[in-house]
């Protein structure tokens, strides 16, 4: 465990002594047990006690009242927040997502309303002792996840808890409990209801955490993926040409590069690149052709780029997001030709914005079908070589220096510069002297 870490973990712990020095329970909860008992550090940590939101915040001198109401306090430390809920029961769930009411309970009440068995443990931070009253240990001991008490009422309480038992079960590498199954088959339509911020939410977390493409695995075995990506779904049995594509279909291809993402780097757990490799070929679904020479996609990145604008806009994702990933996709076919451009159309797609991820999602690309890496290296080498002044070279005229020269200002100058720059790349021209004098004898003014 990190520094950092283990001074969260200390701040936490000091929370529940507080608590319990004022004469109330209070245990670490959820997550941060779980895991504990895999000996994995926590990214953070959930605390429950029978103090009551207002008792929580007589205690702590930095708190907000993020959910008082559901029993929730955010307590700081430092700079680190801290989830502090009261023990609560929860009245019917009338939404498919919140209780009609929470009324203040036991800590037995409040495990018996939790999702998963797997979340339901107490931990006395102190002692280490852990409390368990659903059977988690042993689920936990056995890799499975299991709802706590009847799955069809869990999953008819928080819909979004049927995406949660597949996340779970992919970042945990966990198997999904039988009855649990069954139950997320029969209410997937159930998943539409949900948000569309809380679905990518999770989405983004199956995507950019371990075990990506088992995620997308199951979703499509317990027919969620028809109700959520139904673009998606269309990618299986979609056949390709086995000399560049031996791994098999569309769908295949496209989890073998889920199952490639980076797990460390700088583009570990990046977002936009998973949307990317998930997206990429989602044209190519409704641009299949086939005649006497084969199998042919025309047209899948423009429809390619389309669908995936729509699955983005209907996700909510921020604007930034939607142009990356779109990005990603427009350009993903260029890297055929990147041996045979022109130097300066070299230099203008080797400085494009987010070059990393499009190089990236082109190494996924082609080691998840032929495994032909020599364009990637090919641009990897580039890269090595040029310098900065190279992919951006210092202008050598300006705007000012063009009307000096007699060109009227207007659009004719913008074109002009974008010229010289091209000349610049292609390495034709160098000095101040040989701009003027491309110029001059290019354009009459």
């Amino acid at each position: 465990m990190s520094k950092e870490s283990n001074n969260i973990r200390q701040q936490a712990v000091e929370i529940v002594r507080k608590l319990k020095m004022e004469g109330f329970e209070a245990y670490f909860v959820g997550g941060c047990v779980r895991d504990f008992i895999r000996n994995v550090p926590p990214d953070d940590f959930d605390i429950v006690t029978s103090a009551h939101p207002e008792q929580v915040m007589a205690i702590f001198p930095r708190t907000v009242a993020v959910g008082a109401k559901f029993g929730v306090v955010t307590v700081i430390i430092g700079s680190h927040p801290y989830e502090v809920a009261t023990f609560r029961s929860d009245d019917v769930y009338i939404d498919g997502r919140r209780p009609s009411g929470v009324h203040f309970s036991t800590s037995l009440e409040d495990v018996l309303r939790r999702d998963f068995t797997v979340n339901g443990l107490l931990m006395n931070p102190e002692t280490e002792e852990v409390i368990d009253h659903v059977g988690g240990l042993g689920d936990i001991e056995k890799k499975i996840i299991r709802t706590i008490g009847d799955p069809d009422k869990r999953f008819n309480e928080d819909y979004l808890r049927i995406l949660r038992a597949v996340r779970f079960a992919a970042n945990l590498n966990f198997e999904i409990d039988p009855a649990t199954k069954d139950k997320i088959s029969q209410n997937a339509a159930k998943i539409k209801q949900i948000s569309a911020e809380r679905l990518q939410a999770e989405l983004n977390k199956i995507l950019t955490r371990a075990g990506a493409r088992r995620g997308f695995e199951l979703m499509a075995e317990m027919q969620l993926l028809p109700e959520m990506l139904p673009e998606l779904d269309r990618l299986r049995g979609v056949l390709q040409p086995p000399l560049f594509h031996p791994e098999g279909d569309v769908w295949q291809h496209t989890l073998m590069m889920l199952d490639l993402l980076p797990t460390s780097g700088k583009l570990a757990n990046n977002c936009q690149l998973a949307w990317g490799a998930l997206l990429h070929d989602t044209g190519k679904a409704v641009t299949r052709t086939q005649d006497e020479k084969g199998v042919h996609f025309y047209g899948h990145v423009r429809a390619g780029e389309e669908i995936a604008s729509d699955i983005l806009l209907r996700l909510r994702f921020s604007r930034t997001d939607r142009e990356v990933i779109i990005d990603l996709i427009h350009y993903h076919m260029m890297f055929m030709n990147v041996q045979k451009m022109r130097k300066g159309r070299l230099k203008r797609f080797l400085r494009m914005p987010d070059f990393d991820l499009h190089l990236e999602l082109h190494r996924l690309d082609c080691a998840a079908s032929h495994n032909m890496l020599d364009n990637y290296e090919f641009c990897r080498n580039q890269l090595n070589n040029l310098d900065e002044d190279d992919l951006h070279p210092p202008r050598l005229l300006n705007g000012y220096d063009l009307i000096a020269l007699g060109f009227a200002p207007g659009k004719v100058l913008g074109e002009i510069l974008r010229a010289l720059e091209n000349m610049q790349l292609e390495g034709k021209i160098a000095t101040r002297q040989e701009a003027e004098k491309f110029v001059l004898e290019k354009w009459n003014k």
